[in-house]
């Protein structure tokens, strides 16, 4: 079930300061997903105990492109997807190595 619902994990500079210090972890999820369902899916991935989550959905951007076709360029516009972030945050004792993708108690 956790397959269809956690995509990857977010690896920022940000996000390696926070599982320092607060103990969270942030995962890409389905739009779809709600807080019981990311729950119920990171703590069987991971075999943690989830203590609280924070759900955010990211719009994407608008962003400008030039193509080059038939030896014309064209200026046209295009957009990122919409996506959803989940921060999670792990109660004392549970730890999860990103890296590996496994849990350590």
């Amino acid at each position: 079930m956790y397959q269809k619902i956690i995509v990857k994990p977010i690896l920022t500079e940000k996000m390696a300061i926070l599982q320092e210090r607060e103990n969270k972890f942030a995962f890409l999820v389905t739009k779809s997903a709600n807080k019981p369902q990311i729950k119920k899916a990171v703590e069987e991935k991971f075999d943690v105990k989830v203590e609280k989550i924070a759900t955010m959905n990211c719009l994407g951007k608008i962003k400008q492109m030039t193509i080059r076709s038939g030896g014309r360029v064209i200026r046209t516009q295009g957009k990122r997807s919409n996506w959803k972030k989940a921060i999670i945050t792990l109660n004392d004792g549970f730890t999860i190595d990103l890296v590996r993708e496994e849990a350590a108690s």
